[in-house]
């Protein structure tokens, strides 16, 4: 049974008979053949099938043939005319003409289409022989063959059609975009107002991230797993000795182009290189058309030479000299707009993969890769790949431009040209030379990623910056990084001059070696204005290759470089996260499953190179079970935690992880987003539940407090929580994930005993939300053990006990000896409080309220501080209070593009940082290097029109010499200005950078919780680039393309003044065009600056939160948040470079038209004109089109970079005498704002402090904080050595610094250090634990020993017996000091002068501990919850 496609169906044939195809009798064939309806006649385009083409057209002439040919053959039998005699040659032309097509279409063999040409030509051959000169019968048999294959002929040239038309769509964007309303439309929009995001075209999508991204991923992906199985192969060969010496070096080879990044640049050339290849045949185009102006100049000035030439052909050089002038415009624009696209492309991908490789390296790798370096390698190393991509084919096509222009001179010249050969020759040494020292002076780009490294640290500890005074000494770190990179800088610029001078002198020096050659070594040979003007167009086009060859040599060699060391570095030769423990999700029945997490006979470190941090561990923990894991600071209970996660590498061992987990880390990672958004962390909200997570967190009532509840915007790394409520809302948004497994990294550490056992009771414990689920908890609380279904003590890495509370204390070993000595202490310490009576010391605490209106001036004050005078605090009555913004809850500023042009008070600015004896200079130098050019081509242009006397000129000695004296002039002035404006953009660079580092690190830390330190990073790190080397480079461009235009309209005007009348509305145009392009350019600009910011946030917060993402498996979710903001900060870069392309368009169409406006006035003054001034106006009038876009391209950079270069609760009147003062309340009550507004970290909105009688508002911030000590909830370490962290003034000796380690209990962990004192910290002290961390925030307090002391929930993160060791420790060594302890252990404040309870802003009690529990109020209720009463 055959089955019949139905009407509709579509089918194509290719080569291929139908019924081959389907299967079917061949009785149907001719049915199926016309039976799609759907293409020969339901369809706007009609088309017979390939099918019927192929068959049917090609059948219908050969049936007529076969049929009538034997009739006709008798007919010719019948009437025989004669023979008609035809050479052998054209013989053999027929049979070629009939047999070759066969070789090329061999299928013809079996369609038939051979055997009717056999059957024609056999029929020709009678005819010939019968004598018969014309024949209808083959005449309709041809007319039929034709008209058949007229439908096939149509369908390849539709074909045709269409290839051509996809080849004009690749360049279609580029002509829409430069030439339609809607470019227009986006230009004149930006110059009557300022623009907004929401103007900005959508990015295409073969420009978005995700497009680039993933055919990148599949592209390095299938590279690195040929690289791997090469490398295999030629391991194995080796191992096997089969061919040693080839394999050995094959695999050398394949090592070098691994380490060299060679295959990461090979991958980006397989996505991005087609689309590149379609910009360099627009190139190659431009520069066919470049080479044929001064072609067509030399037949001009040749027909001003000949007086007999019609006028007409002058007319027409003319036309086809701006022809060929705005075809050149229009494929160098082609080009240029392919280079830029795909720059932003590759920006993207590179983006992309720094991204997705910051989600998945290892805590070993990540200490090796600070996250100023990643902001650096997406910022600058972008940048460098970009101009690579522009300049990459000026490494192979600008020297065959060079080699173009020296045969185009030697046609012109003859011999001579060798003379600028010889020059050039000369030049490039001098070029790569510099080239080469200036790539040795890149070492200012690792004083540059030094110094943003710093300032990433600085920024994410500036608290602590601020509670130490360490602002000055950070302050002199960053100068110092920056003073080398200055003095890098400036040799590089130095440099950079001598090669700018030898580049713009490049063209008077050949020009000068072949014209004095010329001259010298024949007396016949004349410089006419033919020769004279042709070379000099020649050479000026020489100028260009010179010049982007070495600096696409250089650029290549740093791109290189930055490949290699940098982005292929991080990129692949970072370890990717090793995968220590087999994670599988499990959709199965729960009885099944016995054991969710499984550790066999581990052993773990953080890297390779380090020691074990956890040994032979072996654990099942059981599914629904509550594990303990205790044990001192440092002996492995977080290491315990990452090896499950697959955070360490895997020695030995095997970890199996069954089922979904959710991650509290130790210390709480917080986005810069709404609370609500950082509990359900991507998940859809479910109201119920989510209340139900909130009241089990004790989070409702801080949503009471919090301005906008859960809708209000948390700061980075939640600078306006305390760090309860951050440890509370990491809690609750692994709570809100409902996952099967919780690793829980004592996350009730940083709230009070009432809140943790709150949490506990209704999270954790056996009867909270999580009940059912598995849990393992890394705890300090003892109370909370005995509830606990297994309890694993670790001691140095090892698991020395494990079992259940009562087992482990009926086993009497250390663990039970510490319980029963810790609970008995804690016991004998609450009864002694309890009778202890009150110490007299005379601390006075004093209150004044501020009189109304009265502002805190900043007043300079020194002097000690001996007794301390402190003060309570009550809220701001609600009537006091301001009013409710609309924005409630906004916390981050965004930031905002400034709107409207730069005003003239900007520049003023920056001149004046420059200073005046530097501009005048410049100004000068300007002037004078220009006058330089137009006294050697004015004077080149009268050599040229000397008569020639006796075949020779006169006094070509003299007028060489003086040329030669010009062109030297200029090239020292060309100098001079570049080394004056670079000198002067360095020690204007070095104010700015100053002025914006002293005014950040002034800057109080409201400004830090509402700007994004990814904000900051971005001004220190390309803004600060832009001012050091992009203003100076505009500005020479700038000003060197402006006086260059002077001298050419000067010259024009001179040969022809009536080219006044079409310079000046030409110029009023040109103003009018500019005027439009830098309002919106400017616009576009910021947008991106703008839009860049978010960028380097969101990496930064990624990755210091990369564990807790990859825990919860929010990587691609994390990548889509990425992709959005590259593809926003894409939309404002995509249309500025399409800007920057319609008014370069525009502008040489308009500098073309000063080219037709010289040459046509030329053409009609012949008779008064001479031919050299002619050649002297035209030549230059050809450099009208680039100068006139560099101007405002180097306007609108210099405008662009140089913009880059600009609620605390009120006191009440108490007095009391405190010595040591302990304040407890629930976690968010205001117990560190308190510190907070004695540091003046939080200045007073109400009232005033006073210390010693002094008003803290009226002495200086630098004053105050170095007579303060704090030991803050969260310790934060900078990279650099241990010493340095706890001395960075170098203010104490080593054994000063022993001894604090010593009281601090770290001596001993320090001195098992193999560097000791010298150990070198990462970034955030991320290779100590947090416990140690702490530990060195108390060595820093006792080293300073000033006589007040605050310490906020200072050992929370530490042991209850290391805890127990420290409060001695401070009471012994603070005994003399005003100490302010912000505590959730009771137990180490009841010995306190005065407890203050606060709860919600307010004091709510405050008397001695014994009085406060006779009084039976909160505080009473506190310590009854902690077993103290």
């Amino acid at each position: 049974m055959v089955r019949i496609l139905p009407l509709h169906t579509n089918f194509s044939v290719t080569n291929t008979k139908c019924c081959d195809i389907f299967r079917i009798p061949p009785n149907l064939t001719m049915h199926l053949m016309c039976s799609d309806w759907n293409r020969t006649w339901y369809t706007p385009n009609p088309d017979l099938t390939q099918c019927f083409q192929n068959t049917i057209l090609v059948w219908v002439p050969c049936v007529y043939l076969w049929v009538c040919a034997p009739f006709y053959c008798l007919y010719l039998y019948c009437h025989d005319r004669g023979h008609i005699r035809v050479s052998c040659l054209c013989n053999a032309k027929m049979s070629a003409r009939d047999f070759c097509p066969a070789l090329y279409h061999p299928e013809r063999l079996f369609t038939g289409g051979l055997c009717f040409q056999v059957l024609a030509v056999c029929i020709i051959q009678l005819e010939r022989i019968r004598g018969c000169r014309s024949s209808v019968f083959l005449f309709l048999f041809w007319l039929l063959a034709v008209v058949c294959s007229l439908v096939p002929l149509r369908a390849k040239i539709q074909l045709a059609i269409d290839e051509v038309r996809e080849m004009m769509l690749r360049w279609a964007p580029f002509w829409r975009l430069c030439c339609s309303a809607r470019t227009r439309e986006l230009v004149v929009k930006g110059y009557r107002k300022p623009l907004q995001a929401e103007d900005l075209w959508s990015l295409r999508e073969e420009d978005t991230s995700q497009k680039i991204i993933s055919d990148l991923e599949q592209e390095w992906t299938a590279e690195c797993n040929r690289i791997q199985l090469q490398e295999k192969a030629l391991s194995a060969g080796v191992a096997l000795g089969s061919r040693l010496a080839d394999q050995a070096q094959l695999l050398r080879k394949l090592h070098k182009e691994q380490s060299s990044g060679f295959c990461l640049l090979r991958t980006l050339a397989r996505n991005f290189g087609p689309y590149f290849l379609t910009g360099t045949l627009c190139l190659v185009i431009h520069d066919a058309f470049m080479f044929s102006i001064p072609q067509v100049l030399s037949l001009l000035l040749g027909f001003m030479r000949d007086e007999d030439t019609p006028l007409w052909k002058g007319y027409f050089y003319a036309s086809l000299m701006f022809l060929l002038s705005c075809l050149q415009s229009l494929f160098n624009h082609q080009y240029m707009y392919t280079c830029f696209t795909v720059g932003m492309r590759v920006k993207t991908a590179v983006m992309g993969l720094v991204y997705r490789k910051s989600l998945i390296i290892s805590s070993a790798a990540r200490k090796t890769c600070t996250v100023g370096e990643i902001v650096n390698l997406v910022s600058a190393d972008t940048q460098k790949l970009m101009d690579f991509v522009v300049y990459f084919n000026a490494v192979w096509l600008a020297p065959i431009e060079i080699t173009l222009c020296l045969f185009f001179l030697w046609q012109h010249l003859g011999p001579s040209a060798l003379a600028g050969i010889a020059t050039v020759i000369l030049i490039f040494p001098l070029n790569g030379f510099i080239a080469k020292k200036r790539s040795k002076l890149q070492v200012q780009m690792k004083f540059m990623d030094g110094r943003i490294k710093l300032m990433n640290e600085i920024l994410n500890g500036i608290k602590i910056l601020k509670f130490y005074a360490w602002e000055k000494a950070f302050l002199e770190q960053v100068l110092g990084y920056r003073q080398k990179e200055l003095k890098a800088l400036k040799k590089s610029q130095i440099l950079y001059s001598i090669s700018v001078a030898s580049f713009n002198s490049s063209s008077f020096l050949i020009a000068f070696a072949m014209f004095g050659v010329y001259v010298l070594i024949d007396d016949k040979n004349v410089l006419d204005a033919q020769k004279v003007f042709v070379s000099m167009a020649l050479i000026n086009i020489l100028k260009t290759p010179l010049s982007q060859l070495p600096f696409a040599i250089s650029t290549t060699m740093q791109v290189q470089q930055t490949v290699q060391n940098n982005l292929y570095k991080y990129v692949n030769a970072v370890p990717f996260v090793s995968g220590s423990s087999s994670r599988t999700l499990l959709h199965i029945v729960h009885s099944v499953l016995l054991y969710n997490v499984t550790i066999e006979n581990g052993t773990f470190s953080w890297s390779t190179e380090a020691p074990p941090c956890l040994k032979k561990i072996n654990l099942q923990v059981a599914r629904g079970s509550l594990v303990a894991v205790v044990g001192h600071v440092g002996s492995g209970k977080s290491s315990l935690l990452s090896a499950v996660l697959g955070e360490t590498e895997k020695r030995s061992g095997r970890v199996s992880v069954k089922g979904s987990v959710a991650y509290v880390p130790q210390q709480a990672w917080i986005q810069n987003a709404a609370l609500q958004d950082n509990i359900m962390f991507g998940r859809e909200k479910k109201l119920s539940w989510y209340q139900r997570v909130l009241e089990a967190c004790a989070l409702l009532p801080d949503l009471e407090i919090l301005p906008a509840g859960d809708a209000t915007e948390i700061g980075e790394k939640g600078l306006n929580l305390s760090g309860g409520q951050k440890q509370r809302v990491s809690l609750a948004r692994a709570v809100y994930r409902n996952a099967d497994i919780y690793l829980l990294d004592d996350p009730l550490s940083a709230v009070d005993a009432h809140v943790g056992q709150h949490i506990f009771d209704k999270v954790i414990g056996p009867k909270g939300m999580l009940r059912d689920k598995t849990r393992v908890l890394v705890t300090h609380g003892m109370s909370f053990l005995p509830q606990a279904d297994l309890i694993l003590v670790l001691v140095d890495g090892e698991i020395t006990e494990m079992g259940s509370y009562s087992e482990l204390m009926s086993r009497h070993g250390a663990f039970a000896d510490f319980i029963r000595a810790f609970a008995s202490t804690e016991r004998k310490e609450a009864s002694v409080q309890r009778g202890k009576k009150t110490e007299s010391y005379s601390i006075t605490l004093a209150i004044r309220e501020a009189p109304s209106g009265l502002e805190n001036p900043f007043v300079p004050h020194s002097g000690d501080m001996g007794n301390t005078s402190l003060q309570t605090m009550e809220p701001i009555p609600d009537v006091e209070q301001d009013q409710v913004p609309e924005d409630v809850g906004k916390l981050t500023e965004v930031d905002r593009a400034r709107t409207g042009r730069v005003k003239l008070e900007m520049y003023m600015e920056y001149f004046k940082t420059i200073g005046l004896a530097l501009i005048l200079p410049i100004i000068f130098l300007y002037a004078f290097q220009q006058a330089a050019s137009l006294a050697y081509n004015y004077w080149l242009s009268m050599w040229a029109d000397d008569p020639i006397v006796n075949g020779t000129q006169i006094d070509t000695d003299m007028k060489l010499g003086i040329y030669g004296a010009l062109g030297f002039a200029q090239g020292v002035a060309i100098f001079g200005t570049t080394v004056a404006i670079s000198v002067g953009g360095i020690i204007a660079s070095r104010h700015l950078h100053l002025d914006l580092l002293n005014n950040v690190l002034r800057s109080p830390m409201s400004f830090f919780e509402c700007t994004p330190s990814g904000n900051l990073l971005n001004r220190f790190s390309k803004e600060v680039d832009a001012i050091d080397c992009m203003i100076p480079d505009g500005l020479k461009m700038m000003l060197n393309y402006l006086f260059k235009l002077l001298e050419v309209c000067i010259i024009v005007l001179l040969a022809t003044p009536f080219a006044a009348v079409i310079i000046l509305p030409l110029a009023l145009l040109y103003a009018f065009v500019q005027s439009f392009y830098v309002a919106t350019s400017c616009q576009l600009r910021r947008l991106e600056s703008v839009s860049r910011s978010p960028i380097y946030t969101h990496f930064n917060e990624t990755v210091q939160g990369a564990s807790v993402i990859r825990a919860f498996g929010e990587q691609s979710r994390f990548i889509l948040q990425a992709n959005s903001k590259v593809d926003h900060n894409q939309t404002s870069y995509f249309p500025r470079f399409v800007a920057t392309r319609w008014l370069a368009v525009n502008l040489e169409f308009l500098g073309n038209g000063v080219v037709l406006a010289a040459a046509i006035l030329s053409v009609m003054g012949k008779d008064t004109l001479s031919p050299g001034i002619v050649g002297l106006a035209v030549s230059h009038s050809l450099q009208v089109t680039g100068i006139l876009s560099w101007i405002v391209r180097s306007w609108t950079d210099v405008e662009n970079n140089i913009v880059t270069a600009r609620a605390w609760i009120g006191i009440s009147l108490i007095s009391v005498f405190v010595f040591q003062v302990g304040i407890v309340g629930r976690t968010g009550a205001g117990k560190s704002s308190l510190a907070l507004g004695i540091f003046r970290i939080l200045e007073a909105a109400k009232g005033e402090i006073y210390i010693d009688g002094i008003n803290i508002a009226e002495i200086g911030l630098h004053d105050l904080r170095s007579r303060i000590t704090i030991i803050p909830q969260d310790p934060v370490l900078f990279s650099g050595s241990l010493r340095m962290n706890l001395d960075p003034f170098d203010a104490y000796s080593d054994e000063e610094i022993w001894a604090a380690l010593e009281l601090a209990h770290l001596k001993n962990f320090v001195s098992g250090l193999p560097d000791k004192l010298n150990h070198e910290c990462s970034e955030g002290g991320e290779n100590l634990s947090l416990g140690q961390r702490q530990l060195v925030c108390l060595a820093r307090a006792l080293l300073r020993k000033t006589k007040i002391l605050v310490l906020d929930e200072a050992t929370a993160a530490v042991d209850l017996e290391t805890d127990n060791l420290i409060q001695s420790t401070i009471r012994s060594q603070f005994e003399d000091c005003t100490v302010l302890t912000i505590a959730h252990r009771l137990n180490t404040i009841m010995d306190y002068t005065r407890v203050i309870v606060m709860d919600k802003g307010h004091i709510a009690e405050m008397d001695s501990p014994a009085n406060l529990i006779s009084k039976r109020g909160q505080f009473y209720r506190m310590c009854l919850e902690a077993g103290l009463v």
